[in-house]
């Protein structure tokens, strides 16, 4: 009987302490990365993600402005932005690469200006997520 209490409790206690992301199965264990959540984004862990998506392309189109002496059309350049939602649920820059420094520039203005958010995590933390942003003129 006290055997039988004995593994109840530890059961009770293991489920307990469970964390969010991390399965158990054997000898393995797996951590799932869980993405960042933009403002406003509910749902499932699936719609969430493509609600980062959406918001993050609407966020890019409608926040872009050309350098002076460009224009829309006027150039055939692409720019990608290697970057991380932090652990705070900020951007930070980690690279750039391709196009002109005033196109970098404004790549990177466009991302900096991505709004707080809520962190990414694994195993129950807060992690930083790294994204890469191809900026195509």
């Amino acid at each position: 009987m006290k055997a039988i209490f004995f593994t109840l409790f530890l059961t009770i206690c293991s489920i307990s302490y469970a964390q969010e992301g991390i399965t158990v199965s054997g000898n393995s264990i797996s951590i799932t990365e869980i993405p960042p959540i933009w403002p406003g984004c509910t749902g499932n862990a699936i719609e969430k993600k493509a609600c980062f998506k959406k918001e993050l392309v609407n966020h890019v189109i409608s926040n872009f402005q050309f350098p002076e002496g460009y224009k829309k059309g006027s150039v055939k350049e692409k720019v990608i932005v290697d970057f991380v939602i932090n652990e705070e649920g900020k951007p930070q820059i980690l690279g750039v690469k391709g196009g002109t420094k005033m196109l970098q520039e404004e790549a990177k203005r466009n991302i900096l200006a991505i709004p707080q958010m809520t962190p990414g995590q694994a195993g129950g933390s807060p992690r930083a997520i790294k994204y890469s942003m191809p900026f195509t003129f």
